[in-house]
């Protein structure tokens, strides 16, 4: 027959579904896997080291490097994972504070930050720190946790500076 030749071929076990007899409910076998192996084998953890502790925050990152703890690259590589904050307007893209001597895009590390800086009911969207450097316009700086403790202002050039930064490191 050409249904056992089949299920003998390809190694299923229960045949008695293609010979129309049916288990009672509740008493079905167990699934196997070809050859009988477990469908879903039980993850193993490897042996080894434990896993690498997680990057710092972009809050604790800003903290480190405004007070000379952690160096620029390090910080650099850090802000282009980044999730940044950023108000939201009506229309689409960064709002812009044009009441410094350059323009600047205001930026937060946290919900928290931005919330202290706009409000509670504010509206805002999320980046990474590699979109705002590829989204900023041209002219502008970014002001990073306005209203924290450790804000960070960083002028067009400066953007202009890590742009070209982030481009020599990834195009060589």
């Amino acid at each position: 027959m050409w249904v056992s030749t089949l299920t003998g071929m390809y190694g299923y076990d229960n045949q008695s579904a293609y010979q129309g007899q049916q288990q009672p409910y509740g008493e079905q076998q167990p699934l196997a896997g070809y050859g009988g192996q477990q469908l879903y084998p039980e993850q193993q953890q490897p042996a080894g080291p434990a896993a690498p502790p997680a990057p710092p925050s972009l809050a604790d990152a800003l903290r480190a490097y405004t007070s000379g703890a952690m160096s620029s690259e390090e910080f650099h590589d850090l802000f282009l994972g980044a999730k940044i904050y950023c108000p939201r307007g009506e229309n689409p893209g960064f709002l812009a504070l044009h009441t410094t001597q350059q323009p600047v895009i205001p930026l937060f590390s946290s919900l928290k930050e931005l919330r202290r800086y706009a409000g509670k009911e504010s509206r805002y969207f999320t980046v990474t720190g590699g979109e705002v450097l590829d989204l900023l316009p041209t002219g502008y700086g970014f002001a990073l946790d306005m209203e924290g403790e450790h804000r960070l202002v960083l002028d067009a050039e400066s953007v202009e500076e890590m742009v070209d930064y982030t481009m020599r490191r990834m195009y060589g």
